[in-house]
Order: structure tokens, then C-alpha cells, then sequence
């Protein structure tokens, strides 16, 4: 499950590279992927749209044990 969690976030990474920020994978447990956002993303306002329609939306999409993911 690791590998796949993470295979997304490479795909989802250079976007939010170009804006000055990343996604470091923290933890998977009972379908919650937990991430950290990290430089201009873990300070952006709008890093729980990110979050959400971006990443969660990507995650859920390509992985059905997905439920939801989390931002510590």
C-alpha cells in the first residue's frame, strides 16, 4: 500500500514543487493517508483545497482503499 500511496505523490509532487511547496507521506492506517504539507504549501491558505480536490481526489481515484486523506 506504501508504494502506491507514494507512487501518487510523485506524480502529484512536481506541481506543488512549482510552487514552492512538497507533500511528505507521513502515515496510512484504517484508509486515512496521513501527509505533511511542506514550504509555500504548509503555510498557503488554500492548502486544504489542494489537500482535498487535489491530492485526496487523485488518491481516492487511483487507490479504492483510500477513504480520505489527512494533513498533520
Amino acid at each position: 500500500m506504501k508504494e502506491q500511496i507514494l507512487a501518487v505523490l510523485d506524480e502529484i509532487r512536481p506541481t506543488l514543487q512549482a510552487d514552492g511547496g512538497d507533500i511528505e507521506f507521513i502515515d496510512f492506517h484504517e484508509g486515512v493517508v496521513i501527509v505533511r504539507m511542506r514550504g509555500a504549501c504548509g503555510s498557503c491558505p488554500m492548502s486544504m483545497v489542494t489537500l482535498k480536490q487535489g491530492v485526496e481526489a487523485r488518491m481516492k481515484a487511483r487507490i479504492p482503499e483510500v477513504l480520505r486523506v489527512e494533513q498533520i
